[in-house]
């Protein structure tokens, strides 16, 4: 999947998300209690809906995503002045060892074609004591509504390059030296598991 998709997907992306606006809204809850007074990363922030519903309680907060038209998208409107938003590679990222508290990646690795060097790169950036969270969509053949839409998105040249399970999403984690501290997997148009991770 290229860049081109999502800088065309970018306008519209934001829309889209509010169909699943039950798992946003526990997202958006629960991470300010995580990031609290943290220095944060996000990858992958999309339209930068998350990071503009919890930079605010972290120290401060840079949103990265890779497609040029998402940051475009993102950097509208307002939002915190702790917050800056930046494009950067999952898999590259341009930061030095041990610079954050926290890293968010959410609904990303499963769509990115390695997403073991995604995870080293966040170990990499992550200072020793810190925690990743990493919500992910799983079970995308789980039910007619989400083969449906998996079907839908994979037409519009969305390629799911890993399509895990609730169980295998987390031992993925696992086996690539993640504990996880705590999971909820929770219901939409493709389920999402919700994940807080350590090493």
């Amino acid at each position: 999947m290229t860049k081109k998709i999502w800088d065309l997907y970018a306008p519209i992306y934001e829309r889209a998300m509010q169909m699943d606006k039950k798992i946003y809204s526990f997202m958006y809850n629960r991470i300010p209690k995580v990031i609290k007074d943290k220095d944060v990363l996000e990858i992958a922030t999309g339209p930068g809906l998350l990071a503009k519903h919890t930079a605010e309680y972290a120290r401060k907060m840079i949103a990265t995503d890779y497609s040029d038209g998402m940051i475009k998208e993102a950097k509208k409107g307002e939002y915190p002045a702790n917050l800056t938003f930046e494009i950067a590679d999952a898999t590259n990222l341009p930061y030095g060892d041990a610079s954050f508290d926290a890293v968010i990646i959410s609904n990303a690795l499963h769509i990115i074609p390695d997403p073991e060097k995604a995870l080293s790169e966040i170990n990499r950036v992550l200072k020793q004591d810190g925690i990743l969270i990493a919500p992910n969509f799983v079970n995308h053949q789980g039910g007619l509504g989400s083969r449906i839409w998996s079907a839908i998105l994979k037409i519009g040249g969305v390629k799911f390059e890993h399509q895990w399970s609730s169980e295998e999403y987390l031992r993925w984690l696992e086996q690539n030296g993640w504990h996880v501290t705590f999971s909820k997997e929770m219901a939409a148009r493709i389920a999402l598991m919700y994940t807080e991770c350590k090493r």
